[in-house]
C-alpha cells in the first residue's frame, strides 16, 4: 500500500491527492494516516506534505518531519504544498552517480516512469578530474571530450540492464558538466517526480534540501541501500 501521512496543521492536501493518483495507478490501497505505524508491513511508500519552495520560513522544508518517518526504510515522497503549476509533460527525474549507483534507487524511477507512462530522465553529474588544474590555459577540447565520453560511458554501462527489463519506458540519459543538486535543479521544472537516493542513517544531503526549496515537483528520497561501485580509470591522451 501507499501510506498518505498528514497532520491536520500542515501542508497535507496536495500530498493526498498525489498519493491516491499514484496509488490508482499501481493498483494499490492509499489509506490517509496521521502517523507512519511502528510495523508498516506491506507499505510501498509514504508521502508527505512539505511548505512550498515559496515559504522562506522554512529554510529546510521536509526536515521538520519526525525522525522515525525520515528514516523509516521505505521511499519518501515529499510533496511541496500550494498551487505550483502542474508538469507540462510525464516526465521522471533520476538523479544517480554512476560510479555509486543504487539498484534500489534505479529501480523506484524506471518502476515510476511504467506506472506513469513517462519519460526517464536520468542526470548524472560529474566534474573536472584534479589534473585539470595542471593546464594553465584550460583543460584542451580533446581532452575534455575523452572525459566526457567516459562519463556518459558509465552511465550507459549502469543503465543498460535496467533499459533491457523495462524496454517500455522511453529513457533520456543526460550527462552534465555541473554540482549534482545545480544539475538536478536545472530539470526539475515541469517535472512531474524527481527521485534520488539517500544512504541509510545519512542525513539528506544538498540535493534534497535544494530540491525542496527551491524546486516545484515532488521529491523520492529512496533508501539506497544496495550500490555497485564503478571506478574504472579515465583515459587520457
Amino acid at each position: 500500500m501507499i501510506i498518505a501521512c498528514t497532520d491536520p496543521s500542515g501542508p497535507s492536501r496536495r500530498a493526498v491527492d498525489w498519493a491516491e493518483r499514484e496509488a490508482r495507478l499501481r493498483g494499490l490501497p492509499a489509506p490517509v494516516v496521521l502517523a507512519v505505524p511502528p510495523d508498516p508491513g506491506r507499505v510501498e511508500m509514504v508521502v508527505c506534505g512539505v511548505p512550498g519552495p515559496s515559504d522562506a520560513g522554512d529554510p529546510d522544508p521536509g526536515l521538520r518531519l519526525p525522525a522515525a518517518v525520515r528514516a523509516g526504510g521505505r521511499p519518501l515522497v515529499l510533496v511541496p504544498d500550494g498551487s505550483a503549476r502542474p508538469p507540462r509533460s510525464e516526465r521522471i527525474l533520476l538523479g544517480t552517480d554512476a560510479r555509486r549507483a543504487s539498484d534500489d534507487v534505479i529501480g523506484f524511477a524506471f518502476d515510476s516512469a511504467r506506472a506513469h507512462g513517462a519519460l526517464l530522465h536520468v542526470v548524472h553529474a560529474w566534474s573536472l578530474p584534479s589534473c585539470a588544474a595542471e593546464w594553465p590555459f584550460g583543460v584542451p577540447e580533446a581532452e575534455h571530450a575523452i572525459w566526457e565520453d567516459h562519463e556518459v560511458q558509465l552511465l550507459a554501462d549502469v543503465l543498460r540492464p535496467w533499459r533491457e527489463r523495462y524496454p517500455q519506458v522511453p529513457v533520456y540519459e543526460d550527462v552534465l558538466l555541473l554540482a549534482a543538486a545545480q544539475a538536478l535543479l536545472h530539470h526539475a521544472d515541469g517535472a512531474s517526480l524527481a527521485v534520488v537516493g539517500a544512504r541509510p542513517g545519512e542525513e539528506w544531503g544538498e540535493v534534497v534540501r535544494l530540491l525542496l526549496r527551491r524546486g516545484s515537483c515532488p521529491v523520492a528520497v529512496v533508501p539506497a541501500r544496495t550500490a555497485r561501485t564503478t571506478t574504472p580509470a579515465r583515459t587520457t591522451s
